[in-house]
């Protein structure tokens, strides 16, 4: 009988209580009887009021397990509006489910339908808004990317054909001191006349001598021109490679907004907990320095905001590879002696990065073997997601994930961005000649005592100048970090 049934009614639930000859479409399923049931059985249902109000009816369905509360067997009969699922009396009276606001399936039907147009509503404004911005948004960034793209091109066609330019004629000027020096020789080959030949000959000695000395090597002969051209290139790979990098840069975020490389915004600052004598700071609090003849190399400073605080947080150091240094979080409170209170950060000491996820005895190391550390550190705290994560900044388009610490912001409600600074070689070292300071120039000296040794030298300089002139260890003239 079922094989022959049309495809359209396949799945049409069938009347329970009708007989199996003549077993009419269900009208309602009753989920307390566990039946479906057609207009004529269900009229019982209909009629009598302690049915009605106990039997909850739904539209005709084929019951299954699913219709059962898996963890008690029995029927599901009430919905949970806070949790939005169906449960069975036990969950609605015994269980997890025994506080929260149960419905019936038919109220609970009712009150969420009336809530669904103000939702769609909604929807569609919100839609209909983002809708338009999106194509505004689409249109401005493909406009942007074009143009930049075209401006690249443009930057590298034309250093293209500016050398192939130069260098072709160069190589054709070259060329024709060959050829003069070929012609010349032919002429002087076919001169049978002893006395022309012999008048003729020193010019045909010059052409050739001239010719030997030609150097056919592609490029530019030494002169103004050549060096003319190769600042002309210098500057413009320069430029170019900014304008390539700010295209790739901006690809990136197009795709990852995280990506983003804004600076570190101007309402941050450091504000001073600890200062060594040889530490100063800028008068904008963004920079310090350091001043090897005035003594310690020492600093704790909290990263601190002119402006409200919000949930992410984000900020950039760059920093100099001769120091110690540790950057993340720490109990403000404990902002003046960091042993006492808890530290999330990463720490770079004899040029080895580790992470620091708790106190400050706790670290775990991140590069097995040492190398230069990051020259530029971006931090970003997700008071949300309770994360806080460090990345490597290279270039201008360069982002390179570190490591990511997880916090738990409820146990350490105080925490504030900090700083620590150290000379690794000032605090490590006892040997101070070890001390190293680069003059603008590019002489490197050690120190030692109150004077400068320069590298591989023997003799000691009994002035604080290096021959150039530069200052040795001038007032503050040694940037060690800064916010970028």
């Amino acid at each position: 009988m079922s094989g022959n049934q049309p495809k359209d009614t396949q799945h049409v639930i069938l009347c329970d209580m009708c007989t199996e000859e003549d077993r009419k479409p269900a009208r309602k399923t009753c989920m307390k009887c566990e039946i479906s049931m057609c207009g004529q059985h269900l009229q019982v249902h209909l009629t009598t009021p302690v049915l009605l109000q106990t039997h909850p009816l739904t539209e005709p369905m084929a019951l299954c397990s699913t219709t059962k509360c898996p963890q008690h067997g029995k029927l599901l009969e009430y919905y949970c509006l806070d949790d939005m699922t169906c449960v069975c009396v036990s969950c609605a009276i015994e269980d997890q489910h025994r506080l929260h606001n149960m419905k019936t399936f038919s109220t609970a039907h009712k009150e969420l339908m009336e809530k669904l147009p103000g939702e769609q509503k909604a929807l569609g404004v919100k839609t209909d808004d983002e809708n338009g911005s999106l194509e505004k948004w689409e249109n401005s960034e493909r406009e942007k990317l074009s143009s930049s793209s075209l401006r690249l091109i443009e930057a590298v066609t034309k250093m293209r054909d500016m050398s192939l330019t130069s260098v072709r004629t160069s190589v054709s000027a070259r060329m024709g001191a060959l050829k003069t020096s070929k012609s010349s020789l032919q002429v002087a080959q076919s001169e049978k006349d002893t006395f022309r030949f012999l008048q003729m000959y020193s010019q045909v000695h010059q052409d050739v001598e001239e010719a030997k000395a030609v150097d056919l090597r592609k490029g530019l002969l030494p002169g103004s021109d050549r060096d003319k051209l190769v600042q002309a290139i210098r500057q413009d790979g320069k430029n170019m490679m900014e304008q390539a990098e700010h295209f790739w840069g901006s690809l990136f975020t197009l795709i990852d907004p995280d990506q983003d490389l804004l600076s570190t915004g101007p309402d941050l600052m450091f504000e001073p907990q600890v200062l060594g004598s040889g530490i100063s700071l800028s008068k904008d609090n963004r920079r310090v320095f350091y001043n090897d003849w005035s003594g310690e190399c020492t600093a704790s400073l909290l990263i601190v905001s002119t402006q409200p605080g919000s949930n992410l947080q984000r900020w950039q150091i760059c920093l100099s590879k001769d120091f110690a240094w540790t950057i993340g979080l720490c109990d403000k409170q404990y902002g003046k002696d960091l042993k006492k209170g808890p530290i999330f950060g990463l720490c770079c000491k004899n040029y080895q990065l580790s992470s620091v996820p708790a106190y400050s005895g706790s670290s775990a190391l991140i590069t097995p073997e040492a190398g230069p550390g990051p020259e530029k550190v971006e931090v970003v705290w997700n008071s949300v997601a309770s994360s806080l994560s460090f990345f490597r900044r290279s270039g201008l388009q360069r982002r390179e994930e570190i490591v990511t610490i997880a916090i738990n912001n409820v146990n350490y409600p105080g925490l504030v961005p900090f700083f620590r600074l150290e000379m690794e070689n000032a605090q490590n070292s006892a040997n101070s000649s070890q001390i190293q300071r680069k003059c603008p120039c590019g002489r490197v000296y050690y120190k030692q005592a109150n004077y400068y040794r320069q590298q591989y030298g023997s003799v000691m300089v009994n002035q604080k100048n290096c021959p150039c002139g530069e200052i040795l260890g001038g007032r503050f003239t040694e940037v060690v970090c800064e916010l970028v």
